[in-house]
């Protein structure tokens, strides 16, 4: 096990905003970085992966999970269940990865009181007209599901200052370059350097 513990990270967006294509950039891009899969008790669509995308599990099941506080987080979100494995999230930390959780400002909050020292990152869309075009062009969402998306993004968006950081996805590659920094910074903080750095360190003074 590594004692060089790894950094958890928050991502949070309104829906359309790009959010996990970003990530699925970032995790091309870098090394000892992971997405924490999340349980949730919606149905699989055709092109997800159990165990890849969501772990996919019933109602029930979800809620004996929730009795034996097995999630660092939990949230309903359009009338299905989400949560996050604390046991994993905090092995992965422990082993020296970083960890990034994509959850809404809800699930934000109750990470940041068990977890005070990770770091949070919200990403807005350039508009709210761009966002409700990339909501459109999915082409997944009757119009109904469309508007109650957007409302759900004003109240989303509400919230961007309770995170550390914010990102606007305007130019894709702008905006992963903005989470790489946010990452690369993080890792050269002297708290992690001093572990990381400890052989060189000891020959030098």
């Amino acid at each position: 096990m590594s004692m060089n513990q790894g950094t958890l990270y928050i991502i949070s967006a309104p829906s359309g905003a790009g959010k996990t294509s970003l990530i699925k950039k970032l995790l091309t891009e870098m090394d000892d970085l992971m997405v924490s899969v999340s349980h949730t008790t919606r149905v699989k669509r055709s092109e997800e992966q159990t165990g890849k995308d969501y772990f996919f599990v019933t109602r029930e099941k979800f809620e004996e999970m929730r009795t034996q506080k097995a999630f660092l987080e939990s949230a309903q979100v359009f009338d299905h269940y989400y949560g996050t494995s604390k046991q994993s999230v905090l092995e992965n930390l422990a082993q020296g990865l970083d960890v990034i959780l994509e959850i809404d400002w809800q699930g934000a909050q109750q990470i940041r009181k068990m977890l005070p020292d990770c770091q949070s990152i919200f990403i807005l869309p350039p508009s709210i007209e761009v966002l409700k075009t990339r909501l459109e062009s999915r082409g997944q969402d009757s119009e109904a599901i469309i508007q109650r998306r957007m409302e759900d993004a004003v109240i989303e968006i509400s919230h961007h200052h309770e995170f550390d950081y914010m990102i606007v996805n305007n130019v894709f590659e702008e905006a992963v370059f903005a989470l790489k920094s946010i990452i690369l910074s993080n890792r050269f903080r002297h708290s992690r350097q001093k572990i990381r750095l400890k052989k060189l360190l000891d020959g030098l003074c």
